[in-house]
């Protein structure tokens, strides 16, 4: 299954939310990539494009911090596979749960 768009991570604040999303293609890339990335209004539009897609949004402060730092168009930095492939995983598992 080749994943476009697999995981949005947002963080909420007092002040402002933050997103970013990942592409993870894995016959094109050798990690998630990061999409797109943004704070406030972007954030938001995120955050909605994602559900409105039917992409799964998973809420994690300490990986959206990581993730904000992250170029976009950049792979994702080793000291991150673990946990974004534990969210990937667990994304793989709930959508082959609800398969027709």
């Amino acid at each position: 299954m080749v994943f476009k768009r697999v995981d949005l991570t947002q963080k909420k604040s007092s002040q402002r939310n933050q997103a970013t999303a990942l592409a993870y293609i894995p016959e094109q890339d050798d990690a998630p990539r990061v999409i797109a990335s943004g704070k406030g209004l972007i954030a938001e539009q995120i955050i909605a494009k994602a559900k409105e897609s039917g992409i799964p949004v998973h809420e994690d402060p300490l990986l959206a911090a990581a993730l904000s730092m992250v170029d976009v168009g950049s792979e994702i930095p080793p000291e991150l596979y673990r946990v974004v492939a534990e969210i990937l995983a667990y994304v793989f598992r709930i959508r082959q749960q609800y398969r027709p």
